[in-house]
């Protein structure tokens, strides 16, 4: 086995900036996608940054030659960013348990990440690998700063959270499709709730340090089934929020057109809605947050709620869903996790952790208790 790290979709958003990151620290690569034009220059550009990288280039369809490719290339680990997640299968994943490798995704489908475990734990045991699914902000952030606050509380009864992204910020065909999926559409019943909720729906606005009120609304993520089972949560909600409230309130339009029953296949057209939002970049920024307040007992029993916020200027918040799957697969080269099995991407990597990776980006954390 190579002590190499293959990344799927490497020239898409999030994979280029794993790929550097890792290159950047020493970490052989291999960067793979369907366009060699595009691996190349992305080749050029890490070489620019680290000389002295290894990184190699192939060229391929996943779905078509996936194993095949994966059984001549042999990498110690499989980073997967090749969304949307919300309708794939495990075949990828499953692909790498069959060839004993470590496997890493980005996934946000919750069904995706919630079912990983019970899909393929027991063969990854088998064959002494590590399968881990949300490798992303939520729910390995989320679950951090839970985790990193919990010894405060004797119990949290109460999240609300949620992330917005800057106007300008680089904005992926497939998160977007994922996102327009479910708009307007019955989200899966919340633990401990019976009442019903639908996508981009339920409006609410938002205080950020330094970005001011945006837009919330309703959006599907496998936090919602995974911190309540983790931590005991008997209220979640978790929203998102576009910075431009035309465009915010637009798609909550949309989302009302759904849920009356008029046939719209949002999905279907993303990439012209993504093409059409970028013709407002003009008036919004490149500013992004996430918020998280969390509510419960502390040790005396008295109401406690803390609000958390990180907020990422001048475009640097594209870095923050990448950070799990760098450290996650460092650590797997290094020989530095011996856990086996299939996860979801909760409690495996330490707050801490996680905001060191990101200290030299224009990056600020604030908590305070309310």
């Amino acid at each position: 086995m190579n002590k190499k790290i293959l990344i799927l979709g490497a020239s898409g958003n999030f994979g280029s900036k794993i790929a550097k990151e890792l290159a950047n620290s020493n970490i052989p690569i291999i960067i793979s996608g369907r366009q060699e034009k595009t691996l190349i220059a992305l080749k050029n550009e890490i070489y620019q940054l680290n000389s002295h990288s290894s990184t190699e280039i192939v060229t391929f369809d996943i779905k078509k030659e996936f194993l095949q490719k994966l059984a001549i290339l042999k990498p110690s680990v499989v980073i997967n960013t090749c969304g949307p997640f919300q309708l794939a299968d495990y075949s990828v994943a499953s692909c790498c348990v069959d060839l004993k490798i470590h496997y890493i995704d980005l996934a946000d489908g919750r069904d995706f990440v919630n079912g990983i475990h019970d899909a393929l734990d027991n063969a990854a045991k088998e064959n002494n690998c590590l399968v881990i699914s949300g490798a992303s902000t939520v729910p390995c952030l989320s679950s951090a700063v839970l985790e990193h606050y919990q010894h405060e509380f004797s119990c949290i009864d109460s999240l609300i959270f949620g992330i917005t992204p800057g106007q300008k910020m680089e904005r992926g065909l497939a998160t977007t499709q994922a996102i327009l999926s479910y708009v307007g559409k019955p989200l899966k019943t919340i633990p401990f709730s019976l009442k019903a909720i639908y996508g981009w729906q339920n409006l609410y606005r938002q205080a950020y340090p330094l970005l001011g009120k945006r837009w919330m609304a309703n959006c599907d993520i496998p936090d919602l089934d995974l911190l309540p089972k983790h931590y005991g949560i008997q209220h979640i909600r978790f929203s998102a929020g576009i910075e431009n409230s035309f465009l915010h309130l637009s798609l909550w339009s949309l989302s009302w057109l759904v849920r009356w029953g008029v046939p719209l296949n949002l999905a279907k057209h993303a990439q012209w809605l993504l093409k059409l939002s970028h013709l407002f970049d003009y008036f919004g920024s490149e500013d992004g947050g996430m918020h998280m307040i969390f509510s419960g007992k502390n040790k005396q029993g008295i109401k406690k709620t803390i609000q958390w916020f990180i907020i990422a200027k001048d475009g640097c918040g594209t870095h923050i869903p990448t950070i799990p799957a760098i450290i996650l697969s460092q650590k797997l080269i290094q020989g530095k996790l011996d856990q086996v099995g299939a996860v979801p991407c909760v409690n495996l990597i330490s707050l801490d952790e996680y905001l060191e990776k990101l200290s030299n980006y224009n990056i600020r954390v604030y908590s305070e208790i309310i």
